[in-house]
Order: structure tokens, then C-alpha cells, then sequence
């Protein structure tokens, strides 16, 4: 995923972030952020501890258990290793690393059973979730992370193209989901995480699990959908027609596509999270829709379609050029539909870039 030089300065910049916080240092376990830090993906995740330990004045050093130890070294040389045997204590062998009475940050996909044999062999040892302690970690992205986030919303929006051209009216939500998965596929992506096919009333559901609803004709259909392509995330939302839709679900679609570049043209360095949030809310509230925009307007992407920043009220950090989330405001009429626009946007010295960029008019399909 990264070389040994910048999985290097990747972690020097995770201890400073720690160091300034009050944080003795960084435990990271197996998950996105061990990836990030060290290419590290062990082939199965499980009840052996694997461990990061990232602490001030100290060469970086990971825990694995001994049978892993072979693919550890394969994959990162950036880091030492010190290694466990079955039978012996992991907890008191993991203890070693850490200062006993030292507040760590600690990843969030950490399992609780681990931390527990921390705290009982270091019982004045402290731990809060990275989410918590350092959500900025993994935010800006270098450049060849944005490459691979630019590929992956051209991908997305490759399978955007394709999807509006086959039949939506008298087939099943989850059809037409699974062509989207196809498409997503075809153009490259390793994994689709998720695929939302939203019609008619169950549009007004954001996170609507397909089903065997029948799209019919007069259905307004919001499609979400993305997964991972070399590792980082795409994730967007187009809602389109089947047939000609009425004047007032022209005009809920109108308000979105304001709101959503609205949002867009604040984006700015040093402007904080909320701001955006409150920039979209405010187009909607105005337009008399403000009680049906029901979530919060973004959240970042990267190794995980979902991760800090978040564009909610109350999130007062501020932008830097590299930080990449979504731009997904909609309004959600219950037992009727829903209309939502997403792009992934980047932050640029002077402004945003969208990683999407297929057409935000109302398509109208088949």
C-alpha cells in the first residue's frame, strides 16, 4: 500500500499528533489503520494479537504472534517485530511495549478482549479510541492516495453510465442492485461494500436495503453505491426517473441539487466541517424541507468508505487541502421518495475538486 519512506513519516506524524494531544502514544491493530501505517494485512484476523506500537523517542515496534511472523516481515520492513508463542501470555508479552501508567490512542477496530488483557496486566493504563483521541490521522491524504480515490470515483461514475441504460420499470429493486454491483466490478473495483436501490416510498429510507419491490413507472429511484478499488473508497449518489416525473418531484430534486453545490462552492481551506453542513441545511430549511433532511451532510473516505471528517454540526475542524469526503444532502418524504446527490470532493489550496463527475440533472430512465 505505501513504501517504507512514507509509511515512516506516516507514523512520525502519528506520534507528534499524539504527543500534542496529551497521549503517550499510537496502538494500532489490524484493520485500515495498520494497513495505512504499514501495508500490513494479515490473512485472517483473529483472537492473536497483532499490534502497532507507536511511542516518542522510541523505533516503532509490532507485536505479532510467531506462526504470522514470516508474512509480517514480507510485508513491512518499516517497523521491528517481537513476536509471541501459543501458550505464553500475549497480554504480558504485549505489556512490554507500553509504559505502565501511559494514555494511549488506540484503533477503533481494536478488540475489546485485548484491550481488557492490556488494562489487566497495566492496570493504570489508560486507552481512548483513535476516533476520539486523533480523528485528523488518516484525513489528508497524499498524492497517490487521491489518485487512487480519483480512479475510484471514475469507476463509480463509469458504472453510473452503464446503470442508467438498462430497464428500471418491472424489475426488482435487488436486480437492479446487482447490475450496479456488476458494473462497479467491471470497471475495477475488488469489492463493492454496498449497493442502495431505493424506489418509490423506499426512497425515503437513506440506508434502504433492496428488496423485491417492483420499480414501476412514476418512481423516483435513489442509487447509492461503492466499494473499494486499490484500496481506497468510492461512494456516490445519483437519483433519476422512470418516466417523466411531476412538477413537485422536480422541484425536491432542484432543491438537493442546489443544496449539494452549495455545499460544494463553500469548500475551502480553513473552513470547519460544519460549515458545510450548515451551508446545505440552509438551502433546504429555507425551501420549507428543513425536518426531512434527516443526516448529516458528509463523511470522509479513504482505506474505508466511512471514516473522520465528518460534515455535522458540532465538527469545528477545519479544512486542509487533502482531506476527502462526501457532499450528500437530500430530502426524504416518508411513504413517497427521496431525492439525494453525492460526490466525493477533495479540498485544494483555493477551494474543492469533485472525484465525481457525472451529470447532477435529473436523468430520466426506462
Amino acid at each position: 500500500m505505501s513504501g517504507s519512506g512514507s509509511s515512516a513519516r506516516r507514523m512520525e506524524r502519528a506520534v507528534a499528533q499524539a504527543t500534542a494531544a496529551g497521549f503517550t502514544g499510537v496502538l494500532v491493530t489490524p484493520g485500515p489503520d495498520l494497513v495505512y501505517f504499514t501495508g500490513y494485512r494479515p490473512t485472517a484476523i483473529t483472537e492473536r494479537i497483532t499490534m502497532l506500537a507507536l511511542t516518542a523517542g522510541r523505533e516503532p515496534v509490532m507485536i505479532v504472534p510467531a506462526l504470522e511472523r514470516p508474512d509480517a516481515e514480507r510485508a513491512t520492513a518499516a517497523v521491528s517485530l517481537t513476536c509471541w508463542d501459543d501458550g505464553a501470555d500475549p497480554y504480558a508479552a504485549a505489556a512490554r511495549l507500553l509504559d505502565p501508567r501511559g494514555r494511549y490512542a488506540v484503533s477503533d477496530a481494536a478488540w475489546a478482549m485485548h484491550l481488557l488483557g492490556l488494562q489487566r496486566e497495566l492496570p493504570e493504563s489508560r486507552y481512548v479510541s483513535m476516533t476520539a483521541a486523533l480523528p485528523m490521522m488518516r484525513a489528508v491524504k497524499d498524492a497517490g492516495e487521491l489518485a487512487r480515490l480519483a480512479a475510484a470515483g471514475a469507476a463509480a461514475d463509469a458504472a453510473y453510465e452503464q446503470i442508467v441504460g438498462v430497464r428500471f420499470a418491472g424489475r426488482q429493486e435487488r436486480e437492479i442492485g446487482a447490475d450496479l454491483a456488476g458494473f462497479l466490478l467491471e470497471h475495477g473495483h475488488s469489492q463493492v461494500d454496498f449497493t442502495v436501490v431505493g424506489s418509490g416510498p423506499n426512497g425515503a429510507n437513506p440506508h434502504h436495503e433492496m428488496g423485491e419491490r417492483p420499480v414501476q413507472d412514476g418512481d423516483m429511484v435513489v442509487l447509492d453505491f461503492g466499494g473499494l478499488l486499490d484500496g481506497y473508497g468510492s461512494d456516490t449518489t445519483r437519483t433519476v426517473h422512470v418516466g417523466e416525473p411531476s412538477p413537485e418531484e422536480r422541484a425536491v430534486f432542484e432543491i438537493v441539487r442546489h443544496a449539494q453545490q452549495a455545499a460544494f462552492e463553500a469548500v475551502r481551506p480553513g473552513v470547519s466541517c460544519q460549515e458545510i453542513d450548515r451551508v446545505a441545511r440552509k438551502v433546504i430549511r429555507d425551501a420549507g424541507y428543513g425536518e426531512y433532511f434527516i443526516h448529516r451532510t458528509g463523511h470522509g473516505i479513504g482505506l474505508t468508505t466511512h471514516e473522520p471528517p465528518y460534515l455535522v454540526e458540532g465538527e469545528t475542524h477545519p479544512l486542509v487541502p487533502g482531506m476527502c469526503f462526501s457532499i450528500e444532502p437530500g430530502i426524504y418524504l416518508p411513504g413517497r421518495f427521496g431525492v439525494r446527490i453525492e460526490d466525493i470532493v477533495t479540498v485544494t489550496a483555493d477551494g474543492g475538486r469533485r472525484l465525481n463527475n457525472t451529470s447532477h440533472d435529473l436523468h430520466i430512465v426506462a
